[in-house]
């Protein structure tokens, strides 16, 4: 299996595969009488196709073991789809550029406490990934008619780990 070593998540690197939402570094102004901070428009969810809708749905996901075998990754040619942690814990994303037949080799990245990310349509990614615990999450996703979803199966899995934990 090749190995794959997971990155702290940042907007600069995942660009290429969406928006993390998160609000450090968010343009945002105060509402509700000042009581209240938006941080405006940290993602774009994409409906397209026919009866299309954005949908808010819960999800509560158990844990997986590390290091991750990554034998799938799936996409999603309607809409993009956004998973938003509803506790302070990081998670695990995995994405992939498209290649001509398929998937390239996958990125691994790993949010901070509390940062979500949303998929651009038609993007490569794993499955929802917490680790430790489990973890529910908001997910933004399309619905509609239409089949939306795409998996592919690796000829042979990769083995994601982990950044090691500093000394000290």
């Amino acid at each position: 299996m090749t190995p794959i070593i997971a990155r702290p998540l940042t907007r600069q690197d995942f660009a290429p595969f969406g928006e993390v939402i998160d609000p450090a570094g968010a343009a945002h102004y105060p509402i509700n009488n000042g009581h209240c901070e938006r941080y405006h428009a940290l993602a774009a969810a994409e409906a397209i196709g026919p009866e299309a809708r954005v949908l808010i749905s819960l999800a509560r996901s158990q844990p997986y073991a590390m290091p991750l075998t990554l034998a799938m990754v799936e996409r999603h040619p309607l809409g993009s789809q956004a998973f938003i942690p509803l506790s302070p814990r990081p998670f695990l994303v995995v994405v992939c550029h498209a290649g001509n037949t398929g998937p390239e080799t996958p990125l691994a990245f790993l949010t901070a406490p509390g940062q979500g990310i949303n998929y651009r349509r038609n993007t490569w990614h794993g499955v929802l990934t917490p680790l430790a615990a489990a973890q529910d999450f908001i997910i933004v996703d399309r619905g509609g008619a239409g089949v939306n979803l795409e998996e592919f199966h690796f000829p042979s899995p990769y083995n994601i780990h982990l950044p090691p934990k500093p000394a000290g």
